[in-house]
């Protein structure tokens, strides 16, 4: 009997209890050393760096917020003087070439540099000197899913609110039978060892004003969908900084307008994995 007893509780240790935590999940203390060495390597091959130092940068027009594309190292600060071209390919040349309808050879022409300009001023990029760095890139791939967000088939189609998360090109969008319902928005993923999990969820608890007990940080419009993971705003530009911790991170203003659409127990489905660059 006592030994049938100490089988069946040690049987019990292998499994998790039921309820996911309403707080984030804490990483493992190996997890800010695998960080610190990615935060290290970022960009390495290509050695780029944010194009405007923070120090020097300025409120666009109206407030609204500008996007500051990494740069190679030797043109750092380049946007801040009188506009000019860079005669560098970005890593996403390519891809601006293709969504500007220009020949997508991958190089850089005066006549690149000068539409992928005008494409970064259209959409606050700076420094706007043509170089098609990850911002840029980014914008592309946003652009391109508002047209079809579903084409590949990848979130599923159901009758019931569903919330799609696509850490591949860093969007999110909502759909109900077929139709979407909110517009593909920027996202920012959890970053290298703190990746957010894929899989369907459906959201467990919903905080308007939620502060961090992990990283003592605001979440405002925090929509829980895993273990912790949740839907959140940032005030900070959401092109910048390495990742999140694992949540899906919004805008203010985008996490504000999904609050009011979401409700609990809606579905959530997240796929793909976030770009390395």
């Amino acid at each position: 009997m006592k030994r049938t007893l100490v089988a069946l509780l040690a049987g019990a240790s292998l499994f998790p209890l039921a309820g996911p935590p309403a707080v984030a999940v804490a990483p493992s203390a190996a997890r800010p050393a695998a960080s610190t060495r990615y935060a290290a390597a970022r960009h390495a091959a290509l050695d780029l760096v944010p194009g405007i130092p923070r120090s020097a940068r300025r409120p666009a027009p109206g407030g609204r917020q500008v996007h500051i594309e990494y740069v190679p190292r030797s043109e750092a600060g380049r946007g801040a003087r009188a506009g000019r071209c860079t005669r560098s390919a970005g890593p996403f040349q390519r891809q601006a070439e293709r969504y500007l309808r220009r020949r997508a050879d991958g190089r850089q022409s005066a006549g690149d540099c000068r539409a992928i300009r005008r494409f970064q001023q259209t959409h606050r990029i700076a420094p706007a000197t043509g170089y098609a760095g990850p911002v840029t890139g980014a914008v592309v791939r946003l652009l391109r899913a508002r047209k079809d967000p579903n084409r590949a088939g990848h979130c599923p189609v159901r009758q019931e609110r569903t919330a799609c998360v696509d850490l591949d090109r860093q969007v999110m969008w909502v759909q109900q039978a077929g139709r979407v319902i909110f517009d593909p928005v920027p996202i920012r993923s959890g970053q290298p060892t703190m990746e957010t999990r894929t899989g369907t969820y459906r959201i467990y608890l919903r905080r308007r004003y939620h502060i961090s007990n992990l990283y003592h940080t605001p979440m405002p419009f925090a929509q829980f969908f895993d273990r912790g993971e949740a839907f959140h705003g940032v005030e900070d530009d959401i092109y910048e900084g390495l990742g999140s911790h694992g949540c899906v991170n919004l805008t203010w203003s985008d996490a504000r307008n999904l609050w009011y659409l979401l409700k609990k127990h809606d579905l959530v489905y997240v796929w793909g994995r976030k770009p390395s660059g």
